[in-house]
Order: C-alpha cells, then structure tokens, then sequence
C-alpha cells in the first residue's frame, strides 16, 4: 500500500496567484479527505500570517469533529520552538519539520557546521515530543544533497533515525532529477535504512514528475506527494492524477485514494485556483477522453479497440468523440446516440458532410451544435412546426432606433407586424409580441440572455444563443445555432414558440 500525501493547500498555494481563502482551504481540505481519501493533507506553512493562522485553526476544527486530526500536518521550521507554538496553538498534532538534505544548504544558507545543524533538529524534536506534536522531517533539497554530498545525507540520517521521527520526507527541492537518478538514490535510502519509512516529494521542472514518482515506488519508497492539478511552485509539483493512474496501472500498487473523485476534486480546485487545467493534462485535461479520428470511434464500436486501461469512468468522467473535419459517421454516431437521435444512412451522409465543412473552416462543432445541424440539413423542423417565422427584416442605421418587420405563420394563417426597439433583435421581439397581444395570446417573458462564442472570437464560428424563457411560472431555455448572433437568437425564439404551442395543444 503506497500511502498518499497531498500538498495542495501547502506547496500548491505557493503556485503564482494562487491564495485560497479560509474557506476555500477548509472546503478543499473537505474534499481531499472525506471525498477523495488521500491518508494525508500538508494544510499550511507556520508562521505565515494572521489569515493563515485563523484558516488552519477553521480546517483543524473540522478535521477535530470528524476524527481526521492525526491525517493534517503543518509544515514547521527549526526556529527554537516558534513554529511549534504556532501548529500547537492552533490544534494541529503533526509538524513536518524543514531541515537541510544538502552540505551546501546547511553551510551556506545556515552558515554552520552539520554537527550544529543536527543538534538544532534533536532539540525541536525533543521539543515537539513535549507538547504531544509527532514529528515528520523534509530534508529539503535531498536530490542535490545525494548528487554532490551523499555523506552528510546519511551523517544526518544516521544522527535523526534513532529519534522519535516518524517519517523521513525526501524532495527533489529543485526538480533536478530523473527517473534513472531518482531510483539509484532513493534505493539507496531504502536499503541503507529499512527500518525507516521515506516519502518522495518531486516537482515537474523538467516533465519528469510522474516518472519519477514511479521510479521511487520501483525502489521501494512507501509515500509519494502529490498536488491537485500539479500545483506548486515553478513548473509545480506530481500531480495526483497522474500519479494514482501511473501507481494503479504502471506499478499494481494500491492507494487508498478513491479514483472516482479525482475529476471533482479536481474542477473544485481549478475553480479555487484560477488555475485553468490545460486540455491535454493527463486524467484531468478537458480533451484526454476525446477520440477525434473517425477511425477511432470506428474502432471503439469494435470491441474498444482504441481503448487502453485509463478508462473516463474510473475517474468521474465519460469519453467523448469529437466533431470536426477529421470525423467520420462512427464519431458522429457516438455523439447521436448520446443524445438518443437515431437517423437513417442517407441523413447521416448529409450531416456527415456539414460537421466535415465546418471542420475544414475551422469551426468548433459540439454535441449540443449536432441538433441544430441536423436541424439546418435535413430541414425536417419546417413541416413539424405548427410556428414558422415567413420573413423578416432587420434593419439598423445611425441614429435611428432598429426597425423589424416580420411575417409569422401560426397554424396556418399568416400575420405580419413592425415594431422598433432599443436592438434589432429587441424590436424582432417587439413585433412578435404585437402580433400575439392582437391574437390575445400570452407571451413568455425573456429571463436571461446568453451568448457562446468560441474561444479566440473567430468570426467564422457558430453563435449558439441560450434563452431563458418564463412560461405560467416555468422556466425553461431554447437554443439557437447560426453564424450570425441576432438570427440564433431568432432561432431560439421559434423554438420557444413551437414548445409552448405543442405543450398547450
């Protein structure tokens, strides 16, 4: 069993323009425990701020009442006794202690000898053991330290491991290692000392975070750290997706954290960031899921042929198949069938070619867009819909207020109407509105008005417009598709329309 630390709410905050509030860090806290399982939480550095001090202390009242308080740790300093204060005054019980893992950290950095730096450690761990904290220790820049100085590292180790340490942490400070160098130092930890339990702490400057978290498993560390979304300084720490996936599959090793969860804790903390999630981060990335080829959906429907073990479900998500000029009808299937429309082989060629053209112009197509194409192509809604808006004219100057006249067909009859308003799809409305006030008929009330338009503001791309309607106190929405704003919105309110007469029939 490979135990899991996360740092989120530690070194994750230490990510540039990320500050969680305290109840930001408490809910975060919440979830990472009770949700995703992880067996610890680095919650705070000591020492910090007032702000921090009164966050840890919201957390630790939680994690008191729900029994979690011995899985919370506190990152605490060799500062006579200072940070101990601080972690026990604020109801934590485990400090994670900072030492130096490097001869040139201790001598450089400190300006003493190792001798004096190790009495310094067995002091505030004496200390800690006094006031009831158990102690963890970091040997903070340890993969520089096995590099250049291996003999102080194990002259620390062999000075600490007789104390009452519970954990020896091990990180790759500046990101400098690789897997091949993270298995020959951290197996040379393990074998040197057995008796102790090492955890590995890597950071992702080079791309080499997960890779290195399995090269320390390989060698027999028993506790990796992690950040939600690879948060932390620089180019940020392992990231817990990535690193469940690689001990789950790669290692057949076993966590204790629950793989379903992973996708929600992970939304929650790009929403809590700000820190968007890029598309292609694995587990997590928006598009990782995404089979784009014809041919790989082909395949999926072939006993998942272009299926690997990283099956979506397993971490909260479903797979999806993308829309756009390399689609073919398999991919355009799987996306129907998800929104149970079924069509014949002729439809599919036709709507096969629309999603191939809009693909070649560059524009997004989505599964929520397949209706509206469907729509568009196969003109099948013009002899469904008992509402049909004849013609229109829009017309806009300077200075003048818009001006729309409209021809309406309802239940067969004609009816035409002009009105102005303050935007040309204002008096669109404005004349639809007439011509149901003179029907004596009720017209719902618009709620709210929102506007997609695909990332970068091409022009080229469909608008999709969602109205929010209000209908004898019922709220629903209508949609419309179009490369032009003011007709999805027209789109939009036929739809409406012909919802309201067919449920009122």
């Amino acid at each position: 069993m490979i135990e899991i630390l996360d740092t989120t709410l530690r070194d994750g905050e230490q990510t540039n323009g990320v500050a969680f509030s305290a109840h930001e860090k408490r809910s975060i806290a919440r979830l990472l425990i009770s949700e995703l399982n992880v067996d610890r939480i680095e919650i705070a550095s000591a020492r910090v701020s007032e702000g921090e001090f009164e966050s840890v202390k919201r957390i630790l009242e939680w994690a008191a009442k729900t029994g979690f308080l011995n899985r919370l740790e506190v990152l605490g300093f060799i500062d006579d006794g200072i940070s101990l204060r601080w972690i026990r005054e604020a109801g934590c019980r485990v400090v994670n202690m900072l030492c130096k893992g490097s001869f040139k950290h201790v001598t450089e950095q400190l300006k003493k000898t190792p001798e004096q730096h190790i009495e310094d450690i067995a002091g505030q761990v004496g200390l800690a053991r006094e006031t009831g904290i158990d102690v963890n220790v970091y040997l903070e820049d340890w993969s520089e330290g096995m590099r250049d100085s291996p003999g102080y590292v194990y002259q620390l180790v062999d000075s600490l491991k007789s104390l009452p340490i519970h954990r020896f942490m091990l990180p790759d400070t500046l990101g400098v290692l690789n897997p091949e160098m993270t298995y020959v130092y951290c197996r040379e930890m393990v074998v040197r000392y057995p008796e102790l339990h090492f955890d590995f702490h890597a950071h992702n400057d080079y791309g080499l975070a997960a890779g290195n978290v399995y090269a320390a498993v390989r060698a027999g560390i028993k506790g990796i750290h992690v950040t939600v979304n690879g948060l932390g300084e620089r180019a940020g720490n392992a990231s817990l997706s990535s690193v469940i996936a690689v001990i789950h599959d790669q290692l057949k090793e076993r966590t204790n954290v629950i793989e379903n969860k992973i996708n929600h804790v992970s939304k929650s903390v790009e929403m809590y960031s700000g820190i968007r999630v890029s598309p292609n981060q694995p587990v997590i990335g928006e598009n990782v899921f995404t089979q784009c080829a014809g041919v790989h959906a082909d395949g999926d429907n072939k006993n998942n042929l272009y299926c690997n073990s990283l099956i979506p479900e397993r971490f909260g998500r479903t797979r999806e198949y993308a829309l756009g000029k390399t689609s073919g009808k398999a991919n355009i299937r799987k996306n129907l069938e998800a929104l149970g429309i079924d069509l014949n082989e002729e439809s599919m060629r036709k709507v096969t070619e629309r999603v191939i053209e809009l693909g070649d112009k560059k524009e997004i197509v989505t599964q929520e867009d397949l209706p509206y194409i469907i729509s568009d192509v196969l003109r099948y809604d013009m002899h469904e819909n008992k509402i049909k808006i004849l013609n229109y004219s829009l017309s806009l100057a300077q200075g003048l207020r818009p001006v729309a006249t409209l021809k309406v067909e309802i239940n067969g009859k004609d009816y035409e109407e002009t009105a102005t308003g303050d935007g040309q799809y204002d008096a669109f409305v404005r004349a639809l509105r007439k011509i149901y006030k003179s029907l004596g008929r009720p017209f719902p009330m618009l709620m709210n008005y929102a506007v997609s338009i695909p990332p970068g503001g091409r022009t080229d791309a469909f608008v999709q417009t969602i109205i929010t309607w209000r209908h004898e106190g019922v709220d629903f929405k209508t949609r419309g598709l179009d490369a032009d704003q003011i007709e999805a919105a027209i789109k939009a309110t036929v739809k409406m329309l012909n919802k309201i007469e067919n449920q009122d029939k």
